[in-house]
């Protein structure tokens, strides 16, 4: 495929932005793979150049999280293992199944998100940087893990939102050691779903590189502000995530 100037114009600026938004509140795919598909791409190649930008901005991201201490390997590691394996059914699932059935399912599980989100019994602000990984977070954190990678398998968009919901309100980990899991269990799931799309020869990696750098960077800034400011950033960030999603859904 022919690279023009125009495409790094809209790749480059909006996955600026993704690496921002996902880095603080996940859902950066809700922006990332539009900005493909409206650089041109058909949308076999945009999901899989979608995925170089994607892992190497929650790489960074991840990264930094770690280096801060909050991740628990012994959540993490265990956490990471279920999203493959959930990803990799809900993959094989969505091949044989109608989109309009998960749709149906997304109209009344974004409501309650939000409804969580929003009330501050369910989502406290909760600024605590330890993620014990007694015998109950363990099995939250792996069921999540599960569920939702089956889920980013099956359809995808909001993936690391609804990881941030599930371990800050059932796990009751602080928001910033919610979106540090989070993130390790998104990069797995991307890095799985990338080196099928690599052997696959779906990726533009020259233009896929350039998303990339501008992914990372954003995520190096929205990452920052979300070590600083936790829940205070994230719980609007995640609303504004949750009202794309719900968009997106609406007009397809």
């Amino acid at each position: 495929m022919t690279l023009t100037p125009h495409m790094f114009l809209i790749v480059c600026p909006l996955l600026f932005l993704t690496g921002f938004v996902d880095s603080i509140a996940g859902g950066g795919g809700l922006i990332s793979l539009p900005a493909y598909l409206l650089a041109g791409l058909p949308i076999h190649m945009a999901i899989g150049t979608n995925k170089l930008s994607s892992a190497c901005g929650t790489t960074l991201t991840t990264a930094r999280f770690i280096r801060r201490g909050l991740v628990n390997w012994r959540l993490g590691v265990p956490g990471a293992l279920a999203a493959v394996l959930g990803s990799a059914f809900g993959s094989r699932l969505s091949l044989v199944t109608d989109e309009q059935v998960m749709r149906g399912i997304l109209f009344v599980v974004l409501p309650l998100a939000a409804f969580v989100v929003l009330n501050r019994r369910f989502f406290p602000e909760n600024d605590s940087e330890e993620a014990p990984a007694d015998r109950r977070t363990l099995c939250v954190c792996v069921l999540a893990a599960l569920i939702i990678g089956f889920y980013d398998g099956f359809y995808g968009p909001g993936t690391g939102t609804f990881l941030i919901i599930a371990f800050t309100v059932f796990a009751h980990l602080g928001v910033k050691p919610a979106n540090a899991h989070a993130k390790v269990i998104n990069l797995t799931t991307n890095l799985t779903s990338l080196a099928v799309f690599l052997h696959g020869g779906t990726v533009l990696v020259s233009l896929g590189l350039a998303g990339a750098a501008c992914n990372m960077l954003g995520s190096w800034i929205g990452s920052g502000l979300a070590l600083e400011k936790g829940a205070k950033i994230t719980r609007p960030i995640i609303l504004v995530v949750l009202a794309l999603l719900f968009i997106k859904i609406l007009t397809e």
